[in-house]
């Protein structure tokens, strides 16, 4: 399992959701490691894993991670493993912890964090399943234990969950590992986009269903009404605030009607 987790000095925003722990399905038995993605960019971070705990220690020994758990953020794209170790011949959905800070070289948190994760893991399993094999779904195979053994991109008992990363909103529905089918009025990869029935006018853009985010200087459900309209851009202005005007180059006023002329150039004479 991949999880894109922080990129460019940004905690992603579906991380950052209060519902991603709820998205995100019991990890099963079979998935012994979760990787992170993550990388600073061009700015410096640093890291400190000050919690990685389990809250059933019967059953699941305290998380490792495969990195140091202080240190600096890589520059580059890099994945690190949080390794989830089930205790030998121990059944049972185990919770664990995990808490990350991390700061910039002047001690300043990152946006988001600490960022803290509750999560939970399957370990062992509940016994042989004589029907496994009719029952195990999109490709699952059973194995020795009667338990599916999942293709990348399917989890639970049966393969029966698709996997999508970062998660489907508004309303959408993860069909298959990483596709999302929208919901009415909605589009894009993760149906982040929203569809308008009526085009958005001066440079508007449709953000959510039937909802245009205005340019400066126009408002209205479809961005149809300037804030200039007592006073008019001329000479190819733009309105950026209500009866305020940006001038092209070469000309200036309150609406942009005056041409700015250059000071004639003295004449040279020579004596």
């Amino acid at each position: 399992m991949e999880i894109y987790a922080i990129a460019d000095g940004v905690v992603l925003p579906y991380i950052l959701d209060p519902n991603f722990e709820k998205y995100l399905p019991t990890i099963p038995a079979e998935v012994v490691k979760v990787n992170f993605t993550w990388k600073s960019g061009n700015q410096k971070y640093y890291y400190d894993f000050d919690q990685l705990k389990s809250f059933n220690e019967t059953i699941l020994s305290d998380p490792l991670i495969s990195i140091e758990t202080k240190g600096k953020v890589p520059r580059k794209s890099r994945i690190f493993q949080v390794i989830l170790p089930c205790l030998r011949n121990q059944s049972g959905v185990a919770s664990f912890g995990i808490s990350l800070k991390i700061e910039d070289d002047k001690g300043t948190y990152l946006p988001g964090t600490p960022l803290r994760l509750k999560l939970k893991k399957q370990c062992g399993d509940h016994g042989p399943d004589p029907e496994c094999d009719k029952k195990c779904a999109n490709g699952g195979r059973c194995n020795q234990h009667g338990i599916c053994q999942c293709p990348k991109g399917y989890v639970g008992k049966y393969c029966g969950s698709a996997l999508c990363y970062p998660v489907c909103i508004n309303g959408g529905t993860c069909v298959a590992p990483g596709v999302c089918a929208c919901a009415d009025g909605y589009q894009g990869p993760h149906c982040e986009g929203g569809m308008c029935r009526e085009k958005c006018l001066n440079g508007g853009k449709c953000v959510q269903k039937d909802t245009c985010q205005c340019r400066r200087g126009y408002y209205g459900s479809r961005c149809e009404f300037s804030k200039c309209h007592s006073v008019p851009c001329l000479n190819n202005g733009r309105c950026v605030g209500i009866n305020r005007c940006r001038c092209q180059k070469g000309y200036t006023g309150n609406q942009c009607e005056t041409a700015v002329t250059k000071p004639a150039e003295l004449a040279r004479h020579d004596y």
